[in-house]
């Protein structure tokens, strides 16, 4: 066990982990030449394509120091705030982490928050200091930003550059020399954490697992701790490149086990596995259950698949346990599920993995928060679903969640990201100056204003060197309301929205205006209506497609052409009647762009 270094990369978004992964993998032999590739740990298309993790990698290393074999067990962990999830549980399995901050960009807000993680589970930080080979890196200043931060000395801090290789070296034998080994009893009862898990059509859920004290063989019978199932151990091993099995795996190690278990719900993470005889006294501390920021409702395209979209949704889940689902109805859209994300980043991945992953065609309604309700009589109520809201007659109040946004920016953008958090009903708490020209802002706002498009426009207005961490307050009573769109006085409730009263009668209007170039023409006059409760605060009109009926009346009394488009006009009305709009799945999308 005194061999072992359990440890995971944090850092903030495109400072270099997946990079230094890389490198760390190539100087310990795990992959030779021809396996080599960049960001070699993502293994998802959508990963590769967007240059970003979204789901932490766990492998095993084989490193050789002064005639000694040590086993570097490495978690690679994603740096956008959406994922902060897979972080935390990634240090959970951990002993050590290596702090990575990017030479050319400094320290940034999800630096802070990764870094505290680490700090409260106790974890040994190593800080480094990457992509010293730019010709723009600042060396001296981010050292001194780290060694304020940390509170380290200048020699504590590695340089590396992880794409040249520079440092490297270095950074293993400090690794070794640094970090400790895991503590752990071999000869006491089995006590496993699960820290993910994942889905093989063919050999069903694969559990991933950290050994804190005893051992696992093959073949053991095993029982999950919190869910009583028990199973046996047909496959356990080492996560290297490939999985590579092993009959026994020990205390300290990271490793995986395949049960044969084909139901997705029986597998939770942060559960213990132990065996069935001589099991663990008590659980592992596992996870606190993760709160969603975000709400919107997948539908499937085809209503039949309705049960096919909950398979593939129990799947997704077994892989990112940050989702939350539940069944709910829609009049416009049929069955489908309203889903919890962690933010509309998460939202944009699960919607494109149900789409590459299941081949599964969905459409996603407009996100909003969830809001608490006191009415005038009874309990408080949480609405997650704008139809959910009582009517107006009988809410006393709406609380909405807040939030205290941290932004860390270049000192000359200061101006032009206060007017942009001003506008989304902010509040300026506080304002420090890191370095002459780096400035942290400290904001108090509603969550509901940051899920759209707040962290583009944030990083458009800073020229990309903007950075934003949040975290959650509580709720605060508010102006809300809840705004319909009516197509032909038919409420389309996917449309929906809860809304500040102050921003409703703008919004209204751009939606109406959106929707009137994305709905097709029908052979009917189509009403585009925003409402307020009974009061209609916008509209727009999509013009009938209309047939010349007239054409073939040369001359003649103009009576007769009346008499035609009289005649037309009556059949549109009753078409109107039986018509139904439809929407594309453009204008749900639309609604996201909106500019609130």
């Amino acid at each position: 066990m005194k061999h072992i270094r359990n440890f995971c990369i944090i850092a903030h978004i495109d400072h270099g982990k997946s990079t230094l992964a890389d490198r760390l993998l190539q100087f310990t032999n795990t992959i030779t030449e021809r396996e080599a590739k960049e960001q070699i740990l993502d293994d998802m298309d959508l990963e590769r394509e967007r240059g970003i993790t979204i789901k932490s990698h766990a492998i095993q290393m084989d490193y050789h120091l002064n005639n000694e074999n040590y086993i570097l067990n490495l978690i690679d962990t994603p740096g956008h705030v959406d994922f902060s999830y897979e972080v935390s549980r990634a240090i959970k399995a951990c002993e050590g982490a290596l702090l990575v901050v990017d030479a050319s960009q400094g320290i940034e807000a999800q630096t802070i928050s990764n870094l505290f993680l680490a700090l409260e589970h106790d974890l040994t930080i190593i800080p480094v200091l990457n992509k010293i080979d730019l010709p723009g890196a600042m060396i001296d200043e981010v050292k001194d930003q780290i060694i304020e931060l940390i509170g380290c000395t200048d020699d504590d801090i590695i340089l590396v550059s992880a794409k040249t290789g520079d440092g490297v070296e270095y950074l293993l034998e400090q690794l070794v020399d640094r970090i400790s080994a895991p503590v752990g009893n071999i000869d006491l009862p089995l006590e496993a954490l699960i820290f993910d898990s994942v889905f093989n059509p063919y050999r069903g859920v694969i559990v991933y697992f950290r050994i804190f004290n005893g051992k696992i063989n093959k073949n053991d019978h095993v029982k999950f701790f919190n869910t009583k199932k028990e199973y046996h151990a047909d496959e356990i091993g080492v996560l290297k490149l490939k999985q590579l099995p092993k009959d026994q795996v020990n205390a300290g190690d990271v490793g995986y086990l395949i049960s044969g278990i084909k139901t997705a719900k029986e597998v939770k993470v942060g559960d213990t596995i132990t065996h069935t005889v001589n099991p663990c006294k008590e659980a592992i501390k596992g996870y606190e259950d993760v709160k969603p920021m975000v709400f919107a409702g997948i539908y499937p395209v085809i209503n039949e698949e309705f049960e096919e979209l909950r398979d593939c949704m129990e799947k997704l889940q077994l892989n990112d346990a940050s989702l939350v689902y539940e069944p709910e109805t829609s009049a416009a859209l049929g069955y489908g599920f309203r889903c919890g994300f962690l933010g509309m980043l998460h939202m944009e991945i699960i919607q494109e993995r149900l789409e590459r992953e299941f081949d599964m065609n969905v459409i996603t309604t407009v996100p909003n928060v969830s809001v608490i309700v006191t009415p005038v009589k009874g309990d408080k109520i949480i609405v997650n679903n704008p139809a959910e809201l009582p009517d107006p007659g009988v809410i006393n109040s709406i609380e909405e969640p807040f939030i205290n946004a941290q932004i860390i920016s270049k000192a000359e953008y200061v101006g032009n990201i206060i007017k942009l958090c001003l506008g989304k009903r902010g509040v300026l708490q506080n304002q420090v100056y890191l370095t002459q020209n780096r400035v942290e802002l400290f904001f108090q706002m509603p969550l509901a204003e940051i899920i759209f498009d707040f962290y583009d426009k944030l990083k458009t207005i800073s020229r990309g060197y903007a950075s934003l961490d949040y975290s959650p307050i509580g709720t605060q009573i508010t102006n809300l309301v809840k705004l319909d769109i009516k197509l032909n006085g038919e409420p389309v409730d996917a449309l929906s929205s809860i809304i500040h009263r102050d921003k409703a009668y703008d919004y209204g209007k751009k939606i109406c205006e959106k929707l009137r170039k994305l709905i097709p023409r029908q052979q009917y006059e189509i009403a585009i209506q925003a409402a307020i409760g009974n009061n209609i605060i916008s509209r727009e009109t999509i013009k009938a497609l209309r047939k010349d009926v007239t054409a073939k009346c040369y001359g003649g009394d103009i009576t007769r052409k009346r008499k035609l488009l009289e005649k037309q006009k009556k059949g549109k009305k009753r078409m109107k009647q039986v018509g139904n709009v439809e929407v594309p799945q453009s204008a749900f999308m639309a609604v996201l762009k909106i500019d609130n």
